[in-house]
């Protein structure tokens, strides 16, 4: 048995370069990992792959109808069946999912429990596959599997198949408020939505303020970086996302921003403190259960397999 978590990530900056011929985008993209975690435990089994959610997907101040897809078409079980056959491993497994990332949330949980699943297996059968061999598995499944492979701070371009690790340049973890209105964003509808022919003119610079702000430990240049090029699109079908934003920004912050596609968007906080305080004033406004949970990240932790 083997047991592995599987954080949640945020993007800092995401920028949407064009248009490919496969129908996919080129995108450049901040990532970082937080200290909210979906758990993953594997059992060995016969030859058959089966996922368990032992307990169900609750999550405090939310009431909806809570889902994955079915067992036999979910990311963790994809991905399971993928590695045995890539591998010709003829063990099979028992996967047991605790979820507490919110799904279609932007935040990369059916990804990150896909990466993980990889991973654990990987370590399990004692198959001996390289990260780089369980990327390009990983890549099979989703555009953000490889990059949650291959953890820690990282910088994601093209499809998502090139990923430069920033973690040496990460000077400080920090703490961030996340607030997530209760329903899933389909990432695929977003960029299908989005205008990739009018990009930002100063993306560019915002990257440069970001990668700055990280070595520096200079969160006021984090802060003024903050980019997502598929923000206005969300808000154009999403509304309730941008007036949660805009009244956090009446509230005297400076630095909130969706992360991925959405739906969650996120606050970042000189301190702890500040997170409860938000998220009490943010709730009181738009009148609706909201989930709220503040994180820190973890982009400077060491990646091992």
């Amino acid at each position: 048995m083997i047991t592995i978590k599987a954080p949640a990530k945020i993007n800092l900056f995401l920028d949407v370069l064009g248009e490919r011929k496969d129908g996919y985008h080129n995108i450049k993209s901040l990532l970082l990992p937080v200290s909210l975690f979906d758990t993953i435990r594997i059992e060995n089994r016969a030859r058959n792959i089966s996922t368990f959610i032992p307990s169900p997907c609750r999550f405090p101040g939310i009431s909806w109808p809570f889902s994955l897809a079915d067992k036999d078409e979910n990311l963790i079980t994809r991905a399971a069946k993928l590695f045995q056959k890539c591998t010709g491993c003829r063990k099979g497994a028992a996967i047991y999912l605790t979820k507490r990332i919110p799904i279609g949330a932007g935040l990369g949980g059916g990804s990150a429990d896909a990466a993980a699943v990889l991973i654990g297996l990987n370590r399990l059968w004692k198959t001996g596959l390289s990260r780089e061999q369980l990327m390009e598995i990983g890549a099979r499944i989703g555009c953000d599997v490889p990059a949650l492979i291959h953890g820690g701070a990282i910088c994601m371009e093209g499809r998502g198949e090139s990923i430069t690790s920033i973690r040496r340049f990460v000077k400080r973890d920090f703490w961030m408020l996340l607030i997530y209105p209760g329903f899933a964003i389909s990432t695929g509808d977003i960029y299908h939505r989005y205008n990739h022919h009018k990009r930002h003119p100063s993306a560019d610079s915002k990257f440069e303020l970001i990668m700055s702000g990280l070595q520096l430990g200079r969160m006021p240049l984090i802060e003024k970086g903050l980019f997502n090029a598929l923000e206005k699109t969300v808000y154009r079908k999403y509304p309730l996302l941008e007036m949660i934003k805009k009244r956090l920004e009446l509230t005297g912050a400076k630095h909130v921003l969706l992360t991925g596609s959405g739906s969650t968007v996120f606050m970042l906080l000189k301190k702890k403190e500040e997170g409860g305080k938000a998220a009490g004033l943010i709730r009181q406004q738009i009148g609706s259960p909201l989930w709220t949970r503040v994180v820190h990240t973890i982009g400077k932790q060491e990646v091992r397999l």
